[in-house]
């Protein structure tokens, strides 16, 4: 009988310490570096996003995405969650959602930005 609990003991103690290695391997993972996303200043409609060579006014995106201000005014970024701004020549980084970007002032024919990040 004492061999038996000892026996027990000792195996609750091994998983035991498995499963705590386990769940400190699992925390300590690293999260990858933001995707930088440009938004640049370019006639006709003001600004556009910069993608490669490639200037258009709407993105998709995976993971956290950093959006660099190049325009020539501060941008307004407005989600569901709120409106935040980007000073010129500024950065935000951005997770999953769906983003209208606008200039700060903007006039009624300038583009307005969709980026959706999954």
């Amino acid at each position: 009988m004492k061999i038996s609990t000892l026996s027990l003991a000792v195996a609750a103690t091994i998983c035991a310490g498995a499963v705590g290695a386990g769940q400190a391997l699992a925390t300590t993972t690293h999260q990858a570096a933001p995707k930088t996303l440009k938004i640049v200043m370019r006639d006709p409609g003001c600004h556009w996003f910069k993608l490669g060579a490639k200037l258009t006014r709407s993105a998709t995106l995976t993971g956290r995405v950093r959006l660099v201000n190049f325009d020539e005014a501060a941008l307004k970024v407005a989600s569901r969650h709120g409106m935040q701004r980007i000073p010129m020549g500024k950065s935000l980084v951005v997770g999953r959602g769906n983003y209208v970007i606008m200039m700060v002032g903007q006039a009624p024919d300038d583009n307005y930005l969709r980026l959706t990040v999954r």
